[in-house]
């Protein structure tokens, strides 16, 4: 029975049904717990902790992780519980195909029927590659069982020559200069073997840093843990103290959807705005919240936009890395410059509430970490847009783009899909300039498939030797977040479900506004209805398999691109375990 503090009994534990029964199936149950060598007297009246691992030896991001699952055992040993490790599904950014945005609601699935199926009480969620993050996290909020995130942490900062390098963003930076005949073969092969020289996420505020970010804003990690460098000893220790902490919340039945309301995914947006952050985020964060039962849309995005500026001077946006943010003061730090715009009474894992968690928290590094009369931009560093050519809403990270473009209009240039795009974008005939607006329909959701991160549309070698840098771009797909440029994303209803992107034909003037949030087409009506009559729906991708599944099921980018039948709400009967 539950006791006057609020703690549950041993036989209130989920795990009981499993194991503390007079039955058959709970003496088989301990029999085969035996059979993995477990004494009685290690598991039976503890907590069950689940620890779902991505460790995978093709993530570099997560390569260092079968070695915090240890660290989490161990805290969880030491408060009495009873650690199991369960190897799920690892989403490489670098190496997956076509996307492991395509995944993402896969490792979701998993992580909700395993949580589910198994007699587990409380779970920790190892992750941090862009994807996993969300997904982990939208599998546990279905099941809503007491949950601690553990981020897999930033990789140390890269080195070349006297330049200290950002995984991704100086990726971008240094191969533009290679085909801009600025540097050679021979500073290309020193760059790779100094980009990204440690395991851990990239260091810039990429989508990993920033899903990240939003995971402890929402409360589900232990203080300070998102910014710890994956190879920095206090990485193992918050790790244990993850293991330490997940005990007495499965005893105090702290479940996820206690901690995941709608002030705490507000909160996450603010953070995200206010760093600076991915716009892959949009999405997750959408997807997220309607897994807790939460409406986050992306005028949300925009009214929070509005009202943070961006305060963390982080690259792409800024100049900074992670490891120089973490030591600055990390997130605590940073979410105590914007206490006026967070709900300050709502509980995290670690504490009753954000005000305590938040209390004595320092900034040690005003230029990393800038305060409210220094502000890196004055608005939110992602804008939602609106118009004719995206009715259900694009994204643009105007904070990377070049402000001379955030009102632009000129002639679009189409590109049908990225294979095109690739063969097509240095030939001299389409003869662009700094003023054309480069189109690539086809990359969506559906049209991708899973709407990869083709968003930062190469500028042609010719336009980059006269030291053209930016151009804007428009796109259904995504950008990685350590991306930069004038590019528009997320433009939604995506080409290949029929949406305004696929009307639009080379020459047609495109209008991006950002201060006035619109993005327009122009093109009379009478004529887009004519175009509209004329198209034809593209055959499917995929004729089976999960792909089939994926094409059936998957929603467009302003509805987090979740799967219809695990977005909407209902019940899901606990299985019978005796």
């Amino acid at each position: 029975m539950t006791r006057e503090d609020g703690r549950i009994g041993s036989e209130e534990l989920r795990s009981h049904q499993w194991y503390g029964t007079d039955g058959l199936r709970s003496f088989s149950h301990r029999a085969r717990t035996r059979q993995l060598g477990y004494l009685p007297e290690e598991h039976l009246g503890k907590p069950v902790i689940a620890i779902l691992n991505t460790w995978s030896d093709i993530n570099p991001c997560h390569v260092h992780l079968r070695d915090r699952a240890q660290a989490v055992k161990r805290g969880v040993w030491q408060a009495g519980g009873f650690p199991l490790e369960f190897p799920v599904s690892t989403l490489s950014e670098t190496f997956q195909k076509p996307t492991p945005m395509l995944y993402r609601n896969m490792l979701a699935m998993e992580t909700e029927e395993l949580l589910r199926s198994y007699p587990v009480d409380g779970a920790v969620l190892l992750g941090g590659c862009d994807k996993s993050t969300p997904a982990l996290l939208m599998g546990a909020a279905s099941v809503d069982l007491p949950t601690v995130f553990v981020p897999a942490g930033p990789m140390l900062p890269g080195h070349w020559r006297n330049e200290v390098l950002g995984s991704g963003t100086d990726m971008w930076k240094y191969w533009d200069d290679k085909r801009a005949g600025l540097i050679g073969d021979c500073e290309m092969g020193e760059l790779e073997n100094g980009l990204a020289r440690s395991p851990g996420h990239c260091m810039t505020m990429g989508t990993a840093s920033t899903l990240t970010a939003a995971a402890e804003a929402l409360g589900v990690t232990v203080p300070g843990a998102s910014s710890i460098p994956a190879v920095d000893s206090g990485h193992d220790r918050m790790a244990a103290q993850s293991g330490l902490r997940i005990v007495e919340l499965v005893w105090q039945q702290r479940k996820l959807s206690s901690i995941l309301t709608a002030e705490a995914y507000e909160d996450a947006v603010a953070t995200v705005l206010a760093l600076g952050g991915s716009t892959n985020a949009v999405i997750h964060l959408i997807a997220m919240a309607g897994r807790s039962g939460v409406k986050l849309g992306l005028d949300d995005f925009d009214r929070i936009a509005r009202t943070v500026p961006v305060l963390a001077n982080l690259r792409p946006g800024g100049k900074y890395l992670m490891e120089d943010f973490h030591f600055a003061g990390g997130l605590p730090g940073f979410l105590a410059g914007l206490t006026d715009v967070l709900h300050l009474d709502r509980p995290t894992v670690s504490y009753d509430t954000l005000r305590e968690q938040l209390d004595g928290a320092l900034v040690h590094n005003r230029d990393v970490i800038r305060g409210r009369d220094n502000p890196l931009a004055e608005e939110g560093g992602v804008a939602v847009l609106r118009g004719n050519l995206c009715p259900d809403g694009a994204v643009i990270k105007h904070i990377a783009a070049e402000p001379e473009l955030l009102r632009h209009t000129g002639p679009a240039v189409v590109f049908e899909n990225y294979q095109e795009m690739q063969r097509t974008i240095n030939d001299p005939v389409l003869a662009l300039t700094p003023d054309h607006v480069l189109v690539l329909r086809n990359a969506g959701p559906k049209g991708g498939p899973g709407m990869p991160e083709y968003g930062m549309l190469p500028i042609p070698d010719y336009l980059l030797k006269q030291g053209v840098r930016d151009m804007v771009r428009l796109s259904d797909a995504r950008m990685s977040g350590t991306s930069y440029g004038a590019c528009v994303l997320h433009i939604a209803p995506e080409s290949y479900v029929g949406g305004p992107l696929a009307l639009v034909r080379t020459g047609d003037l495109i209008t991006l506004d950002v201060e006035a949030r619109l993005l327009h087409l122009d093109v009379p009506d009478d004529e887009l209805a004519r175009r509209r009559a004329a198209w034809t729906p593209p055959p499917a991708r995929y004729q089976r398999g999960y792909g089939a599944l994926y094409q059936d099921q998957i929603t467009q980018a302003d509805q987090g691109c979740d799967f219809a039948f695990l977005a909407r709400q209902g019940e899901v009967p606990e299985p019978y375990a005796g």
